[in-house]
Parts: C-alpha cells; structure tokens; sequence
C-alpha cells in the first residue's frame, strides 16, 4: 500500500565506489543479512533483508539490483519484557525463594541469589515474548552517490550508518542543508554559511 508521506534521511558516500565493488553489494549484502532470533533468547537481531519482503533475507523473491539503483532495507528485531512484568515476577520468585530459605532455617535471600534470580526471570521471560520486527527501507542511487534510508529516528540511523560502513567499508555522510549548500556553493561559501542566522517569517504578536 502507498503512503501518503514518508521520512528520510539523506547521506552521500563520502568515498567513490569502483564498479568492482558495486558489483560485490548483492553478496555483501548477503554476509550481513539479518538472523532470525525466533526461537532464541536473543533481545536483538538486525541485518539486511529484501526490499519487497522482510522474510526474505536470500534475496530469493527479487534481486536487489533494481534498474539503476540497489534496493534492500534494514530489519531490526527487538524482544522486550515489560519492567512492570519482570518486577512482578521477579518478586514471585523471590517470595518462593523465602519459603524455602526459611525451611533451611534462614530469613533472608543472599545478594548473589536474588541477582542470580532475577537474570533467570528475565530469561524465561524473554524466551516468552515474541520478537517485534521493524523494517527499514534503502535506496543507493550510485550514480549520484546517494544513499536514501526511510527513517529519521537518532537510533536508527546509527545503526543503519554503523551497519552500511562494516557491509560495504564505505562512509556516510548526512546530507544535512549545510551540507547540501556547501556542495552547490563550494568550499568559499563555508564561512558565509557558518554565520548564516535564523530568519523569522513570522511577525512578533501574530
């Protein structure tokens, strides 16, 4: 289904690819492809993955060459147990650790054994909870050396950026306003950027 909007956060690859290497992407791309963690205690899994289907991660539906472009998105899997839930559970085990404390002739639970007890809650828990997925589409534009990626979340784009630069050893950079004007307007214009200040459109009081 189209989307009405879409978010994006633009880079430009700070190095030149030679068409050696951009005909390596489809195996890169493959060597970093996301691990499924469903049946796993794992709390995150991410990697990449088809750009028309999150589940194909062999690029087996269609190749990530389309036309001009590479196409492929970033999938992040995440397990996460509610705080309210593993406390809740956390204190039932503990209460059940005291009775049997007490059978022992002891009152109390040692530091170490409610650590040890709380990191097997949480394992448990998590072995419970389904991963949720979260899919992030990419468009490189080689030609142009763009790199186009459908999120504008800080998290995300660390790890996609973090991500793209071990796949392919290659630097992005976020193609912020500054840096888009300083590429149109060369490197003389950086200090007349640098001292650009905020215009206000809008009248005081309206």
């Amino acid at each position: 289904m189209l989307q009405a909007s879409v978010s994006l956060s633009r880079y430009r690859i700070v190095e030149q690819p030679q068409p050696a290497g951009l005909a390596d992407v489809p195996e890169k791309l493959r060597q970093y492809a996301f691990q499924d963690i469903d049946g796993t205690t794992d709390e995150r899994s991410f990697g990449w993955v088809n750009f028309d289907d999150m589940l194909d991660s062999n690029w087996k539906v269609s190749p990530p060459e389309k036309g001009d472009f590479f196409a492929f998105a970033l999938r992040l899997d995440t397990r996460r147990v509610q705080p309210a839930v593993l406390k809740k559970h956390v204190q039932m085990a503990l209460n059940d650790e005291l009775v049997k404390a007490k059978e022992q002739g002891r009152n109390f639970v040692g530091r170490d054994r409610k650590r040890e007890i709380k990191e097997q809650v949480a394992l448990k828990l998590r072995a419970r909870a389904l991963p949720i997925p979260a899919v992030f589409p990419v468009v490189w534009e080689p030609a142009n050396n763009r790199i186009y990626f459908e999120s504008t979340n800080a998290k995300s784009k660390s790890l996609f950026e973090d991500l793209f630069s071990d796949t392919f050893g290659l630097t992005l950079e976020p193609l912020t306003p500054f840096f888009m004007a300083l590429e149109e307007l060369g490197e003389e214009a950086v200090s007349r950027l640098e001292n650009l200040e905020i215009t206000s459109f809008v009248e005081p009081g309206a």
